[in-house]
C-alpha cells in the first residue's frame, strides 16, 4: 500500500475513501493513515493536502451513497433474495432510528467500521433531508480526515524517529503500546456501537 502510494498517492487516498463511504467496504482509513504517515516522512507536499483530499472524498462518497440509498436502495434489497425479508423487518426500525438520531449517527459514522459503509446508504434510503445530511456528514467528514491524518502524522513521524535512535527496543515498546491502544480503541468503539444501536 505504501509503495502505490508513493506513485498514486492522493489519487488512491481520494478513491478509496469515496468508495469506501459509497457503501463497498475498502480499506479508506488504512489509506488514509499511510498517506499521513507518508506526509510525515515528506511525502505530498504537506500533511493538510493529505487531510483535504481525504476529506473531499469522504464526502464525495457519502453524497453518492446517499443518493444511491435515496434513489434506488429500497428496490435494490427488494431484489436480493437474502436481503428481502430481514429488510422488511430492519427498514422500518432504521428509519424511525434516522428520524430520532440521523444527524448524530451521520456526523460519528466515519469514526465506526461498520457504520462508514452503511450509514450514507440508510440515511437515503430513510429520506433523509439532504441538507441535513450534508452538513452532518462534511463536519463527519472534515473531523475524521483532521483527526486520524494528524495523529497519524504525528505519531508516524514519532515512531519513526524513536526507532532510528533507539533500535529494537523502541520497536518492542512500540508493539506494545500499539496492542495496548488497540485493546483500548476496540473497547471504546464497542460502546460506541452499543450506544447507536440502542
Amino acid at each position: 500500500m505504501a509503495h502505490l502510494l508513493q506513485s498514486y498517492g492522493l489519487v488512491i487516498l481520494f478513491f478509496l475513501v469515496a468508495i469506501e463511504g459509497a457503501g463497498i467496504p475498502l480499506p479508506g482509513e488504512t489509506t488514509l493513515i499511510a498517506a499521513a504517515v507518508l506526509a510525515s516522512n515528506g511525502h505530498f507536499h504537506s500533511i493538510e493536502v493529505v487531510i483535504v483530499i481525504a476529506a473531499a472524498g469522504a464526502i464525495a462518497g457519502d453524497n453518492t451513497g446517499y443518493w444511491i440509498g435515496r434513489l434506488g436502495g429500497r428496490k435494490l434489497l427488494d431484489r436480493i433474495p437474502v436481503l428481502r425479508s430481514t429488510s422488511t423487518k430492519l427498514l422500518p426500525r432504521a428509519e424511525r432510528f434516522f428520524k430520532r438520531h440521523g444527524a448524530k449517527t451521520v456526523l460519528v459514522a466515519r469514526f465506526v467500521a461498520v457504520l462508514r459503509t452503511t450509514a450514507a446508504w440508510m440515511a437515503g434510503i430513510s429520506h433523509m433531508r439532504w441538507r441535513v445530511f450534508f452538513l452532518f456528514d462534511a463536519a463527519g467528514g472534515i473531523l475524521w480526515a483532521t483527526a486520524i491524518g494528524l495523529i497519524a502524522y504525528v505519531f508516524g513521524k514519532a515512531v519513526a524517529d524513536t526507532i532510528g535512535h533507539y533500535g529494537l527496543y523502541a520497536v518492542i515498546g512500540i508493539v506494545i503500546l500499539a496492542a495496548i491502544g488497540f485493546v483500548g480503541y476496540r473497547v471504546w468503539h464497542r460502546r460506541v456501537e452499543r450506544a447507536i444501536s440502542g
